[in-house]
């Protein structure tokens, strides 16, 4: 089986859970991610302040629905968890569809599906239906439940941690706190986790740390609680949005010109992508550049938030992703780290003149073949740019010569004592 089947069977398998903020849906999620990967679990009470956030009471559900004079299920969560409005508070009773009307939501403008909405932090309730289903309604009266808690509980992330030769380290975020949402975001868990698997048992420059959380309150949460760490933040991506057959889009963190932000320029140049300035508003980003802590974290999505009719809708069901755009997001992540895990910034040892290469076996004795002279080019560029302010992405960049035509370069120079770090 490959990578791409094995993220698509995993998005297949997390689809039917119920997720929110919290809960046993979140629960359940990190449980089946950490067959693959393991994860260390951390719970946080209802009531902990983390920054200007209080964590919120827990809500799980077991059943809700609405049904008509004759018995029928018209709206049932068992069908589709989508039907619910998240965190909507217990309710039992009989209702004319004209008191039932202003709990329901549709999208008009696509008859069909069925929206996703919540209400996290207003005690509420409501249903969600296809706006083809609420026009069939008649005027009822109509059985009314949603089987809910809404108590103290806690809100649950996973991490996991692969350690590198340093302390400094890089972070991978995604939030699993969307229900039956296939690309947004269980296809960025499943990138997100086969990318860890990949990474497992290689020698590793950075620390990789893999964060799993809900979004907005789960990343404050994780800040909050890991404010001593954050220093160690070299690099970071939040992956969203993985699996649809759209362009990769990659946006900039707050700084605009972090290596992160150069690296990714890299790695999708060559193929269509687009590239985007950083904006106060879309996924964890958001936090982890906020001005206090303005991390270098950019955001990796195919197509954007809010840039497909399907976006939170019922339509973003597993047949919306594909295998192959996971596989293609995949290797544009593990592209990024290869450049990462590379990239450094070197010194000339001999920089006045060109060091003779030839007597140190680094020159070719034949001409007119092309990957030797690419291999000589190479070093040249390495040599000249060498002088502590270029990184080798720099030189990449700048001699237009590819990344690991450099980085073999310089490692070659380094190994005759040509350069040193």
């Amino acid at each position: 089986m490959t990578d791409g089947a094995r993220m698509h069977a995993l998005v297949r398998r997390l689809y039917p859970l119920c997720r929110s903020i919290t809960g046993d849906g979140v629960r359940r999620t990190l449980e089946i991610v950490s067959e693959s990967i393991p994860l260390e679990i951390s719970e946080v009470p209802t009531g902990t302040e983390v920054l200007d956030w209080t964590v919120p009471k827990e809500w799980n559900i077991r059943d809700a629905y609405i049904k008509d004079p004759a018995g029928n299920r018209v709206v049932d969560f068992a069908r589709l968890n989508l039907h619910v409005v998240g965190y909507s508070v217990p309710v039992s009773a009989t209702m004319t569809l004209d008191e039932l009307r202003p709990h329901l939501h549709t999208l008009p403008a696509q008859p069909d599906l069925v929206p996703y909405r919540t209400g996290y932090y207003a005690e509420t309730w409501g249903f969600c239906l296809s706006e083809n289903t609420l026009a069939a309604l008649g005027p009822g009266p109509y059985e009314v439940r949603v089987d809910s808690t809404l108590a103290d509980g806690h809100l649950t992330y996973g991490e996991h941690v692969i350690p590198g030769s340093g302390a400094d380290e890089v972070l991978i975020s995604c939030h699993v706190c969307h229900p039956s949402l296939a690309n947004d975001n269980l296809a960025g868990i499943a990138v997100a986790a086969r990318l860890a698997r990949r990474l497992a048992g290689k020698e590793l420059r950075y620390t990789y740390r893999f964060v799993f959380a809900p979004g907005t309150i789960g990343a404050i949460t994780w800040l909050a609680r890991n404010r001593d760490r954050v220093s160690r933040i070299r690099h970071g991506v939040v992956l969203a949005c993985a699996g649809d057959r759209g362009a990769l889009t990659y946006k900039r963190s707050r700084r605009g010109d972090a290596e992160i932000d150069r690296v990714f320029a890299h790695v999708l140049r060559g193929r269509e992508h687009t590239i985007r300035d950083f904006t106060p508003y879309g996924y964890d980003e958001r936090q982890y550049c906020s001005p206090g802590f303005d991390l270098p974290v950019g955001s990796l999505t195919r197509t954007p938030y809010a840039g497909y009719p399907e976006y939170h809708t019922s339509a973003d069901d597993p047949d919306f992703v594909s295998a192959e755009a996971m596989e293609d997001t995949l290797d544009a992540l593990e592209r990024a780290v290869e450049v990462l895990e590379r990239n450094r910034r070197y010194r000339n040892l001999s920089p006045y003149g060109e060091p003779q290469l030839g007597r140190r076996g680094l020159y070719g004795s034949l001409g007119g073949r092309s990957d030797a002279e690419s291999r000589q080019m190479a070093m040249l560029w390495v040599l000249n740019l060498s002088d502590g302010d270029h990184d080798l992405l720099d030189i990449a960049e700048r001699s237009g010569l590819p990344f690991a035509a450099v980085a073999d370069a310089a490692d070659a120079l380094r190994g005759a004592g040509l350069v040193k770090e």
